[in-house]
């Protein structure tokens, strides 16, 4: 065969694959571009069709290859505003929850470099402890001083409703006061109380993540117990 015509059968033969690869690109595209079938509810009922409805955009929804009928896709409903502003506050506690451990991991490591033994621990909150108790015995007296104040402001009125006198309205002033002074009084001791049991709560949590801390890997953590903190002032 001559040189000329060798060459022009391999043109030909290049030519000729080069179309079928061109209509093999073109069979890609066009399946890529395959037609789907969008199915949805709408008033209850099941609704599939070729093309999605504006007012369907935001619904849930099932695609389906037009060619195989097999799903291809599954689209969740948009959320609403309020399911939107909650997912937003889960997110944020969500954060604030991560931003709190983490703080509580940095406490933990500071604690354990700042004190070396459990007694040091011990005597940091007892200074606290200590500072509690004298609180709560001020208020314990101050409230035991009101309560006999007022009763010998009652035993007085009384004396003089018993003698059938008037009570004095400075008398009826006074007692009013010396009693609601003494609720109030009675109030901020309870709230001390509180605060005092939450200490002790507190140091126990505080001797549990430093022996956890302070164990050695793998190993665990020491119990010796707590100790029996001081009873906080009666009354």
């Amino acid at each position: 065969m001559p040189h000329t015509n060798r060459i022009l059968v391999a043109a030909i033969a290049i030519g000729i694959a080069a179309l079928a690869g061109s209509g093999g690109l073109r069979a890609q595209a066009k399946a890529g571009a395959e037609k789907k079938i969008y199915c949805w509810n709408e008033g209850g009922r099941k609704v599939c069709g070729d093309a999605l409805p504006a007012d369907a955009a935001n619904s849930a929804r099932t695609e389906i290859s037009a060619r195989s009928g097999l799903r291809t896709g599954q689209v969740s409903r948009a959320l609403t505003d309020a399911e939107r502003s909650q997912a937003a506050l889960a997110q944020e506690q969500a954060r604030l929850a991560a931003e709190a451990e983490a703080m509580r991991q940095r406490r933990d490591l500071a604690m354990v470099e700042s004190y070396g033994t459990e007694t040091d621990l011990r005597r940091a909150y007892g200074e606290r402890t200590e500072l509690l108790d004298e609180t709560l015995k001020a208020s314990t007296l101050g409230v035991t001083n009101l309560r006999l104040s007022l009763l010998t402001l009652l035993r007085q009125a009384s004396d003089k409703e018993l003698a059938g006198e008037i009570v004095p309205r400075p008398l009826t002033n006074s007692i009013r006061d010396q009693h609601a002074e003494l609720l109030r009084q009675q109030q901020i001791r309870a709230s001390q109380l509180l605060d005092r049991a939450a200490l002790d709560a507190e140091l126990q949590d505080a001797l549990a993540r430093y022996r956890a801390l302070k164990a050695p890997p793998g190993a665990a953590a020491p119990n010796p117990g707590p100790e029996t903190p001081p009873a906080p002032p009666a009354g």
